[in-house]
């Protein structure tokens, strides 16, 4: 058996600053069935210049400030804030992540004694990050949004050649779109990224809806991520790519049934549908009355249900030989 895919909720900055909001998103997290709440970690002054304006999905919110700076002010956790999140985590039974941003963020989380690292897709091209999130000695999940596959191969032989086990590394696909328009979502990348780095993959996913992870989970992912609200019209930067409580407990409800529906790939009949076979198959009978004496032929046979006679796979073992017995029409053969 296969294990369970990891579902990761993506409180993100959902919270707007608030701990109390921070606190409701765990919550839902946790009683939709997702294994991880992530949130992300950063310092605005050490994440941006004062100056760097916002992407184009940001300036659609009328959130904070008309840069990225002011925006994200809003949205820090301090590490009080973080210890609070935490030991709520714990209380509700799932299990806290935080990207880190910095490399002060990172120090920040492992000494908080956080067990993985996830890396969001900026920081893809970051080597001083890279290195200092390798000499962790972690296992590192890295969302690939916006990157080529160069850049991911080049992240991964970073991450590697500076201590990190390769079998500590997750990637996940991703498209760095607000909402990411299905037709760009590329799902095959992900498979093809499996096949060449040999590394488990997974999806970070910004479509709008369910039906892209439930896809990816069925093409192998093993780690799904997706941002959670708790309202899509509340103000900040992610809330419109995100689901609500709702629409998060019915994507993870269809990812288990997918993962049972998967199976071991062994063709061969259930248990279930076992108890249909004789009302399914079909039998070799008898087509005219044929009497004790008669030669089998094509003449006086035929193929019909039910399956517990004699199986038409064996009819030119049967064709050529005489009857023993006499038998009515439809009679199932017997020799």
């Amino acid at each position: 058996m296969n294990e369970a895919v990891k579902i990761i909720a993506e409180a993100g900055v959902n919270h707007g600053g608030s701990l109390e909001m921070a606190k409701q998103l765990i919550d839902s997290a946790a009683d939709s069935g997702a294994d991880f709440v992530k949130f992300q970690t950063f310092r605005a002054e050490a994440l941006v210049t004062r100056s760097a304006k916002k992407a184009e999905y940001q300036l659609r919110q009328d959130y904070g400030d008309d840069n990225q700076y002011g925006m994200l002010k809003n949205c820090e956790l301090d590490q009080a804030g973080h210890v609070d999140l935490i030991l709520h985590c714990r209380d509700r039974g799932i299990e806290f992540l935080s990207s880190p941003f910095d490399l002060q963020s990172i120090d920040l989380l492992v000494d908080l004694g956080i067990q993985i690292i996830k890396t969001p897709s900026g920081e893809i091209t970051n080597k001083p990050y890279l290195i200092h999130v390798a000499r962790q000695g972690k296992p590192v999940v890295m969302s690939t949004g916006l990157s080529s596959f160069d850049e991911v191969s080049r992240a991964l032989q970073i991450l590697i050649t500076n201590g990190l086990d390769e079998e500590g590394i997750t990637i996940l696909h991703c498209n760095s779109q607000y909402p990411t328009p299905i037709d760009e979502v590329n799902l095959r990348a992900m498979t093809s990224m499996k096949s060449a780095f040999g590394v488990p993959i997974g999806l970070s996913d910004h479509t709008e809806g369910i039906t892209t992870p439930i896809a990816a989970v069925a093409l192998g992912a093993c780690v799904i991520e997706k941002h959670l609200t708790l309202d899509k019209s509340l103000a900040g930067p992610d809330h419109a790519a995100s689901l609500t409580p709702e629409e998060f407990k019915e994507m993870v409800s269809s990812i288990r049934d997918v993962e049972k529906a998967m199976g071991d790939g062994i063709k061969r009949p259930s248990p279930g549908e076992l108890k249909n076979l004789f009302a399914v198959r079909k039998s070799i009978v008898a087509s005219k009355t044929i009497s004790a004496g008669d030669l089998f032929s094509s003449e006086n046979l035929a193929v019909k249900r039910p399956g517990s006679g004699i199986s038409p796979m064996n009819w030119d073992n049967v064709v050529g030989t005489r009857s023993k017995w006499d038998f009515d029409i439809d009679e199932l053969i017997r020799v």
